[in-house]
């Protein structure tokens, strides 16, 4: 007896053990790495997309809590964008699915990803969304952000699709236990899909009324009502556009470009084609051949986004090996201005 106690408290121990330093990990993740992380893609979408457009920037100062329900044009470039233009930090609901592998699992949840399940990811997994959203309600809790994306689906295209029950059953849920949850309508809208230089357009709505929502009884009532509301708020931002009628896309996607833009940067762009020509091109033959579906635009960027400090590196040092250093230094910084010049001149549409 005293040997098998002994065991079971030389076990506790290791649990123990584990858990606290998985906890430090986490700790030193979300307070160091994530906000590096999180700094590097504030840059890389300054030079991927040519313009961010905000309708009210007062909202990425909120805080929560705070549930963003945003149409799903674009895949995780979605989550990436609104992640990195609130300030506070934001909780994003991804596909299910990529949560299989443990460490891939990990991974996500230390950067701020939580897993929903649909039907076709297999019906035994469904109920593993009622974990997801208690976590989301205790990041309400905490007074967090958190984005869901009420189509669930993610479809390359400029149109409101039907919204699932998810969104209406998460929110409703937090009301019934009391929290002071804003449900605040995102509509986002691109130009273009399946390439870099494009313009993003971040629309917010109105807030849903819950005093409306939380009159009825019945929880199928109460989720018809608010995805009444949330589709009404939504069809507002979201723009409804033909994939063939280039005229209206360029009416409302394009962004006229200054003169002095056009003068100034002319040179610095054709730079930045040419030495970013090879990392791009690359990157995108290797997205067609695994990506080549909706998560295409996503892929892609996520690959560039890996890539790019290496590539950048290595012109440095070729620079630094033939010119000497201080001329490795101006290509490291060079390099990306001219990539972002070359984006403010592309064609729009």
């Amino acid at each position: 007896m005293e040997l098998l106690a002994c065991n079971v408290d030389n076990d506790a121990n290791r649990l123990g053990s584990e858990i606290h330093k998985r906890s430090v990990r986490v700790l030193i993740f979300r307070s160091v790495w994530f906000p590096l992380l999180k700094a590097y893609a504030k840059l890389a979408l300054r030079i991927y997309c040519r313009k961010v457009v905000v309708n009210k920037p007062g909202w990425l100062k909120a805080k929560g809590p705070l549930l963003l329900a945003c149409n799903h044009p674009n895949s995780f470039l979605d989550g990436m964008i609104l992640t990195s233009l609130f300030h506070e930090d934001v909780y994003s609901l991804a596909r299910g699915d990529a949560f299989r592998k443990t460490w891939h699992g990990n991974v996500l949840r230390w950067m701020n990803l939580l897993p929903v399940y649909r039907t076709s990811e297999g019906v035994e997994n469904l109920e593993h969304n009622y974990t997801t959203f208690e976590a989301c309600r205790d990041v309400f809790r905490r007074n967090g952000i958190v984005v869901i994306f009420s189509e669930g689906r993610c479809i390359n295209e400029w149109h409101l699709r039907p919204l699932r029950k998810g969104t209406a059953r998460l929110a409703t849920k937090s009301w019934e236990d009391g929290l002071p949850l804003t449900v605040l309508p995102v509509g986002l809208n691109y130009n273009p899909f399946r390439n870099f230089g494009k313009n993003v357009f971040v629309n917010f709505g109105q807030p849903l009324n819950s005093e409306d929502v939380m009159l009825h009884q019945t929880d199928g009532r109460m989720f018809l009502t608010f995805n009444d509301q949330l589709r009404t708020e939504l069809q507002k931002q979201v723009y409804e556009i033909a994939l063939c009628d280039n005229k209206t896309q360029a009416q409302k996607l394009a962004i006229p470009v200054p003169a002095w833009k056009k003068t100034v940067l002319a040179l610095p762009a054709a730079a930045g084609f040419l030495f970013h020509a090879p990392l791009y091109f690359a990157g995108k033959h290797l997205t067609k051949i695994y990506f080549n579906n909706d998560h295409f635009d996503s892929a892609l960027v996520g690959i560039l986004c890996l890539a790019y400090p290496f590539y950048l590196l290595l012109w440095s040092i070729i620079s630094g090996m033939l010119l000497g250093w201080l001329a490795a230094l101006l290509v490291f910084f060079a390099l990306p201005f001219c990539a972002w010049s070359c984006v403010q001149l592309k064609p729009q549409v």
